[in-house]
């Protein structure tokens, strides 16, 4: 037994049979109250008649009633106001900060052994699998699988958007500047995500408007913030570009990040971050006011045109400088684009409708991931490897949601899922 079940069951009022105190008063529960995610009593502002009379206030759960001498609580003020003490077992009488007794229930003979026989299924499947509930998804109707699906891409977005805004934070509300570092962030990928936002952040918007009728000096500014222009080159192109770079950093007071912090290795070359750092500036020579210019797109096809790039001519034959490769066209390609749009674009227009009460854009932001196709990657293989297979962005996201929020660390008890599971 833990206490999270206990609260879970007190929360869905799944307790069986009538439910007395210790001393035998008779105890009704019209409302179990808000389950607190703070510090403070388990459930706040609950509703509950005790011996005939109604009592307002907080209750708290334990698995033992000892627990609540081992946390302290008869010296937290905090605790003052709770109506009730919930235990599964009974094996101490507590008293408030106060001085005043709380009455307490014991629940071991009301907590429906089915329900803690489900639960632990899930805390403990037979089968090895990401997924806890893999065995049980059939039991789900499709339409309420999808009714929960919707809800966590909303999840999805809000979470999201949450770094959206530590980013407008960070500009001072500049929608731009924060389309630029966000867009740098998502085209290092996984492994160079940081250092491409620290990239385009000391790469201010300002000197790049100034510069960026000339594509060869955005790309030398770009590899020279990066701290690759450092050291000697043996080919033409690197050297020139290290020449204009110091001409810029002169100008402009500029220092570069550590070179260090681009990574290599385990990267398909396509990837790598000098292949990624010449599209992007290809991309902010093609794309002044780059936010505004997403705004205003009517499609997905339009939204799609803006991002498709290529690196330049040297690196058609290149991955890295001094090192010739076959001739090929480094282009981002329409996958990148998508994961692109996915991470970046769909939450700055989700949160730009949040902040500015536009319920289209919201809208537009949740059409995008519908129109978008699945991703491919770890964790949309686990749910395809158990049978639910996303036919768009919108639903992948959400199956990404459930792993990473619920299914990773095993919070069932959080899952919208769970209550079908725990109380069959």
């Amino acid at each position: 037994m833990n206490e999270a079940f206990l609260q879970y069951i007190w929360q869905h009022k799944l307790l069986e049979g009538p439910l007395t105190t210790i001393e035998g008063l008779p105890v009704v529960v019209e409302r179990p109250g808000e389950l607190n995610r703070d510090s403070g009593p388990d459930f706040i502002d609950a509703r509950i008649t005790i011996g005939g009379l109604r009592w307002a206030g907080n209750v708290e759960i334990h698995v033992r009633a000892s627990d609540w001498k081992l946390h302290k609580h008869s010296k937290d003020k905090n605790y003052n106001n709770v109506i009730l003490h919930v235990v599964y077992i009974h094996d101490a009488d507590i008293v408030l900060e106060n001085g005043k007794q709380v009455p307490a229930m014991e629940i071991a003979g009301n907590v429906p052994e089915k329900a803690w026989d489900n639960y632990s299924s899930l805390m403990h499947p037979r089968r090895n699998s990401e997924i806890p509930c893999a065995e049980r998804l059939k039991e789900i109707p499709d339409f309420l699988f999808q009714l929960s699906q919707d809800r966590l891409v909303v999840e999805r977005l809000e979470r999201k958007s949450s770094d959206v805004q530590r980013i407008l934070n960070e500009t001072k509300g500049s929608w731009e500047q924060a389309c630029y570092w966000l867009t740098a962030h998502y085209f290092g990928g996984k492994s160079n995500a940081f250092p491409f936002e620290l990239l385009a952040k000391v790469t201010p918007l300002t000197i790049l408007a100034k510069i960026k009728d000339n594509p060869f000096r955005v790309e030398s500014l770009f590899f020279g913030q990066a701290g690759l222009l450092e050291g000697d080159f043996e080919d033409d192109y690197p050297k020139l570009m290290q020449r204009e770079y110091n001409y810029l950093s002169a100008a402009y007071k500029l220092k570069p990040i550590d070179g260090f912090l681009w990574k290599f290795f385990r990267i398909y070359p396509s990837g790598f971050p000098t292949i990624r750092i010449s599209q992007f500036a290809n991309l902010i020579v093609r794309s002044s006011n780059l936010f505004s210019k997403l705004l205003d797109a009517d499609d997905i096809e339009t939204l799609r045109q803006l991002f498709d790039v290529k690196a330049s001519e040297y690196w058609k034959s290149h991955y890295r400088f001094d090192v010739c490769s076959n001739p090929r066209n480094k282009t981002v390609g329409t996958s990148f684009v998508n994961t692109l749009l996915i991470n970046a674009w769909v939450p700055l227009l989700f949160q730009y409708g949040v902040m500015h009460g536009d319920e289209i854009r919201k809208e537009q932001a949740f059409e995008l991931l519908r129109q978008l196709p699945v991703e491919h990657n770890r964790i949309v293989g686990y749910w395809q490897k158990e049978g639910v297979n996303p036919s768009n962005a919108a639903e992948s996201q959400a199956l990404i949601q459930r792993y990473t929020e619920y299914c990773k660390g095993k919070a069932c008890l959080k899952c919208q899922l769970a209550f079908r599971f725990i109380k069959n």
